[in-house]
């Protein structure tokens, strides 16, 4: 029986390996690992891809986030409204800014925060929402940056999962003050181990980062604010400026795969994505819905296909933060999706005839339960 994984990391690898060693072995030589020529080369690289001024290589996404809220000077007594429907690192990095979560529901059409409900969340003590670009594909940005400017917010951009995606034919990243990226590995970009970068257009903003980013330095062992230790390194910079070249083509490739599923499953259960209009949706992940999630889920397994939950419970709902004060049946549409949504085999180099079998495999399943 084959097994077709939900992604293969090593395929990528082998396709560009020449590339990626030459990289390595270059800083190597080098004989520099900490914010040296490679960070800064790919942060100038980096920035331009994304349609920016400026990007600051960190440790991780979620270590971008919560710098870029250091930024912009937010801590605690303050609130940040975000999306419940959302990986943990989200409303990890508010809390780790020492502000407070403030959760809305989302739009099931792009599992994004719904703007909508941006006024019901605002309170005296909000200085910042975080759209979250999720899935790959943009939240509806203009009434969310409208609101932000008629209360004077910060929006601080989560494309955590949107390298490549665009926003009214502009890279997300590029509309809020401040943008956090994550270079985990099975991203879109993905480094070889952890990695994030914080863009943005402004050039104070910038300084910040990447003084908070080592310890508030401005001056060498001289701490001019407080801040952490949150360094890209140079071999993963390496790497990236590596993979920077290909994400173009693989997110092109994602879309020609998504376009084959889109065509198979049509006439099944399964909710598929949507590309609303005026978006670019880059696929980090193929996410369905289906009234039989977890027996679907069941069924693919017995076939060899790999299939992921992103993500099986909404923030609000997660043990660690039954403090935030939300109940059960709070917000009905991050709870809907978490029981729900289904990630299928998404990467690159996934070929179509494995993308034809899992599609095989579903309306197999369906047939079965009729």
């Amino acid at each position: 029986m084959q097994t077709i994984p939900i992604i293969d990391l090593n395929k990528q690898y082998q396709a560009i390996r020449l590339e990626v060693e030459e990289a390595c072995q270059r800083v190597f030589a080098n004989g520099s690992f900490i914010l040296g020529s490679e960070v800064s080369a790919f942060e100038k690289e980096f920035a331009a891809y994304c349609d920016s001024v400026y990007a600051v290589g960190v440790a991780s996404g979620t270590e971008a986030l919560q710098l870029a809220l250091m930024a912009c000077g937010i801590g605690e007594n303050d609130e940040v409204i975000t999306t419940a429907h959302t990986a943990v690192a989200t409303v990890a990095a508010i809390e780790a800014s020492g502000a407070f979560p403030r959760l809305v529901d989302i739009d099931l059409v792009n599992y994004a925060l719904n703007p909508t409900l941006l006024e019901a969340a605002l309170t005296p003590r909000t200085r910042a929402i975080i759209p979250v670009h999720l899935y790959g594909c943009p939240a509806d940005l203009n009434p969310i940056l409208e609101f932000a400017k008629q209360h004077g917010l910060w929006v601080i951009e989560d494309c955590s999962q949107a390298h490549g995606a665009k926003y009214l034919g502009k890279k997300v990243g590029s509309f809020g003050a401040l943008a956090a990226f994550s270079f985990y590995p099975t991203k879109n970009l993905g480094a070889f181990g952890d990695g994030g970068a914080v863009i943005t257009q402004d050039a104070n903003l910038a300084e910040k980062i990447g003084a908070l980013r080592q310890y508030g330095w401005k001056e060498h062992y001289i701490s001019s604010v407080k801040g952490m230790n949150s360094r890209l390194d140079e071999l993963q910079a390496a790497i990236l400026r590596v993979k920077l070249k290909y994400v173009d083509a693989w997110n092109l490739r994602r879309r020609e795969l998504t376009n084959l599923y889109l065509g198979a499953l049509q006439n099944t259960r399964a909710i598929l994505p949507n590309q609303p209009a005026g978006c670019e949706h880059v696929f980090h992940q193929f996410v369905i819905r289906h009234p039989q999630r977890n027996a679907l889920k069941a069924f693919l397994k017995s076939k060899g296909v790999q299939t992921l939950i992103h993500y099986p419970m909404p923030i609000h709902l997660q043990p660690a933060y039954a403090d935030l004060g939300y109940r059960s049946g709070s917000l009905p549409n991050a709870e809907r999706a978490a029981n729900e949504v289904l990630s299928l085999p998404m990467y690159p180099e996934l070929t179509e005839e494995q993308v034809r079998f899992v599609c095989a495999c579903i309306l197999e399943f369906e047939t079965l339960q009729k």
